[in-house]
């Protein structure tokens, strides 16, 4: 098993392993090396979704998605797809997975199944070393702070991206998920300081006027999307990518009219956080 740093700041390819087949050793290796660099990727791992399955349950407990169409006979595979005729794509901006949920997911395994001949990459942000490169008494300011999420503004009836998804995501009666975390976590495993506010899902700093709340996450927004701190995957049929939804925000580039693109995705469930430093 080989690991290849994909950037300095987020992710990383290992090669050399069989997904299907992994030893508890190997799985060690993979899971210190996901806490490590966030987002993991792997080539040519051909699995039927039962090794799809097999494998993220070595991870935790399988969350079921509320909205996505599911892989027939599999509830717990989320279909992400796009078909040649429609326009807009699944995930196509900057977010990071459940973190409306109380217990936000902690980590997506996303298994390419047909990709365009070109586009149809993903971004991946590293959101320790976007906190990293704040000073320190910007750090001291965030510290205290809490932001709220929602999913009722994404999945919800009235939401545009529920409508321009075409079927591809329903039950906007259940989008009720609202939540409260730090805006700066600690890593749950590793104590790592992170920042935890996403222009998908978050939606004010809780305490803080609407002004003073759209100024603050417009900066940790355009301060996080600086490409020094991202990565930038190219799939292929067999591609497979697992991320860490704590650290790392993600994006689904859109610029493959005309083609599908089809990969199964399954979440695994996560923890409550704290804030870096809480014991």
């Amino acid at each position: 098993m080989h690991l290849i740093r994909a950037s300095s700041a987020v992710g990383a390819e290992i090669q050399g392993v069989d997904l299907a087949n992994l030893s508890d050793d190997e799985f060690t290796r993979i899971r210190g090396a996901f806490n490590a660099h966030g987002v993991l990727f792997f080539r040519s791992q051909n699995l039927s979704p039962e090794q799809h399955l097999a494998f993220a349950k070595r991870w935790g407990d399988i969350n079921v998605n509320r909205f996505f169409t599911a892989l027939e006979g599999h509830p717990q595979i989320a279909k992400v797809l796009k078909d040649p005729e429609q326009t807009h794509n699944i995930g196509g901006g900057w977010h990071t997975d459940h973190s409306y949920d109380e217990r936000p997911a902690m980590c997506s395994i996303l298994h390419a199944i047909d990709t365009p001949e070109s586009g149809g990459d993903t971004l991946f942000a590293g959101m320790g070393a976007a906190y990293d490169a704040l000073s320190e008494p910007f750090k001291a300011m965030l510290a205290p702070l809490k932001a709220a999420h929602s999913s009722r503004h994404v999945f919800g009836a009235d939401a545009l991206y529920h409508r321009a998804m075409q079927g591809r995501i329903g039950n906007p009666e259940a989008a009720t998920q609202d939540s409260v975390h730090p805006v700066v976590i600690g890593h749950p495993e590793t104590g790592r300081p992170l920042l935890y506010v996403n222009p998908g899902f978050t939606i004010r700093i809780e305490g803080w006027s609407p002004k003073e709340s759209g100024m603050l996450l417009e900066f940790l927004y355009n301060h996080t999307k600086n490409p020094r701190f991202h990565t930038r995957f190219h799939w292929q049929p067999g591609s497979l990518a697992i991320w860490d939804n704590r650290a790392t925000w993600h994006y689904a580039l859109n610029d493959y009219q005309g083609q599908r693109r089809y990969l199964n995705r399954i979440t695994v469930e996560g923890c409550a956080l704290s804030p870096a430093g809480a014991a």
